[in-house]
């Protein structure tokens, strides 16, 4: 069983939609004994980082993931979600992330041409760079769908896969039994159902 965090941010049902669609019991939950017992977890997120690591505190869900993430279970972050993996964040302020996975996240705006507009919002090509099991049914140069304004740096060795915005950005990181997308496989058609499906394979 896979259970979806519930912890008041996030495409909750169109993920839930997006696992019944590959044949994965998924459950939307924010019931820690409900999340101990799942066999994976998804960490999902939109908004501002500050405020959802609050709602993570807030509801005891910080330490719950960092218990998770030592016991070996699967861990994916996907988008806010992937980036509150991280050690810190610089989004308005600075706040601090689960530290799961050493890095920082950060503006893209002051480092991207003029011309390119923030949010980054679209379908681009995914760089595979590491083999991971969220790439068994996926090829390099396959199209994923992003919106975001920040992205992770400082964290080369977790970066499974990058994307090109005007500049090289990060679409994937893992460590381990922890990982992210930058990306929304919930909206990215077949190769986004292919990277839950690849997810779920993980023991």
């Amino acid at each position: 069983m896979t259970v979806i965090i519930d912890y008041g941010v996030g495409n909750l049902f169109s993920l839930k939609s997006s696992f019944a669609h590959i044949g994965e019991e998924a459950v939307v939950s924010n019931d820690i004994k409900t999340i101990k017992k799942a066999d994976r977890l998804v960490l999902p997120g939109v908004g501002a980082f500050g405020d959802a690591a609050a709602l993570l505190r807030m509801h005891g869900m910080d330490e719950v993931l960092r218990e998770e993430a030592k016991s070996g279970k699967a861990i994916l972050g996907i988008c806010l979600g992937m980036q509150m993996l991280f050690t810190k964040s610089y989004e308005y302020g600075e706040h601090n992330g689960l530290d799961l996975i050493k890095g920082s996240v950060v503006p893209m705006q002051p480092l991207l041409p003029k011309e390119l507009k923030v949010p980054h919002i679209g379908w681009n090509e995914l760089n595979i760079r590491k083999e991971n099991a969220l790439f068994k049914y996926i090829n390099e140069k396959d199209r994923v769908y992003f919106v975001h304004s920040f992205f992770a740096t400082d964290c080369d060795e977790a970066v499974i896969s990058s994307t090109e915005y005007g500049i090289t950005l990060t679409a994937a990181v893992a460590k381990d039994n922890v990982m992210g997308t930058q990306f929304h496989p919930e909206k990215s058609g077949n190769v986004g159902l292919n990277i839950l499906r690849g997810f779920c394979e993980i023991n």
